[in-house]
């Protein structure tokens, strides 16, 4: 076994345009869940709005980049009020059950032929992303050190993703210290109370939906800016994923949502690297590649059960967290 490369895979992950894109997603699911305490199960349907915006306005249109992801974030906010409005008002279970509806609703419109032209249908989109890689202010070469040795274009993705989650981070720690934050935070605790006050619960349900929505749309953007956009990609799995890298790293935690996503990929890559290692040596030559690739993600599910049982609160959470009835 070349535990080398298993670990160089492994340690890639770390600062990869994928953990990007899932901290940043997660990092909104924080805000919907940890701090609003909205149950949304459809986290995937806003990275899916978030690509297709993106990769359409581009492609159709000729957007030009920020432009582009303007039309993601506005396409965004249209897609959490069509959730918000009509759940919102309702107890915690109906947001989750319409937003795991309406992900799979996204993912299987933009899959069908009527839209071939627009959307490319089920073989997806590409060549979006030409204009982003031309406004790459890095020199032509390869830089880095050790794993972490990448081409320019991959250091300009990476720098842009990790940028936007350094300012997502920056904007949930000043909002959740502000009286907005403190309002959200309370209408997670008991929203009853924090409508005896005379506030406008609804109004405020909607605004973190609507931010957590917008991070998971940006989320989308990373997600394909160094692959195509396929809709086999926004299945209800990116969203469990995502909850699993919230939950390991901690709910309505700064840092947990990062920590959580980085922690999730690294493990992915050790575990199939390890599996895939033992089956080449012929330790467990009876398993094909698909059964190798289906075994990670089960111990990545039975890591994730100790979690829930042993540190239910993730890595950097509080208990105290967790008080809340949804």
């Amino acid at each position: 076994m070349d535990w080398l490369s298993i670990f160089n895979n492994a340690a890639g992950e770390l600062i990869s345009p994928t953990t990007a894109a899932y901290a940043l997603a997660a990092i909104g699911l924080s805000v919907h869940f940890g701090y609003a305490g909205l149950l949304n199960f459809g986290q995937a349907g806003f990275m899916a709005v978030g690509a297709y915006a993106f990769a359409i306005a581009t492609l159709s249109f000729s957007a030009p980049v920020w432009l582009a992801i303007l039309v993601a974030i506005v396409a965004s906010v249209l897609f959490a009020f069509i959730l918000g409005i009509p759940t919102l008002r309702l107890r915690a279970d109906y947001l989750a059950i319409v937003t795991i509806a309406a992900a799979e609703i996204v993912r299987y419109v933009v899959s069908t032929v009527g839209l071939t032209d627009i959307t490319g249908g089920s073989q997806g989109l590409n060549g979006y992303n030409r204009e982003f890689q031309n406004m790459n202010p890095l020199p032509g070469g390869t830089y880095g050190i050790g794993p972490w040795t990448y081409s320019a274009n991959d250091w300009w993705v990476r720098l842009f993703g990790w940028g936007l989650v350094i300012l997502a981070t920056l904007l949930v720690w000043l909002l959740m210290r502000s009286p907005w934050g403190r309002v959200v935070k309370g209408i997670r605790e008991d929203e009853d109370a924090v409508r005896s006050l005379g506030k406008n619960v609804y109004s405020y349900k909607m605004q973190a939906l609507v931010l957590g929505g917008v991070m998971g749309g940006l989320a989308g953007v990373v997600f394909i800016l160094p692959r195509a956009v396929q809709p086999g990609n926004y299945g209800t799995a990116l969203t469990f994923f995502i909850w699993t890298a919230l939950l390991l790293g901690g709910a309505a935690t700064l840092l947990g949502p990062i920590v959580g996503a980085a922690l999730f990929w690294v493990l992915l890559s050790l575990s199939n690297g390890i599996i895939v290692g033992l089956r080449d040596v012929g330790i467990l030559g009876f398993m094909s590649s698909t059964q190798t690739g289906q075994v990670r993600f089960i111990i990545v599910g039975i890591g994730l059960m100790l979690l829930v049982i042993f540190r239910p609160q993730g890595i950097f959470g509080n208990k105290k967290e967790l008080s809340f009835n949804v």
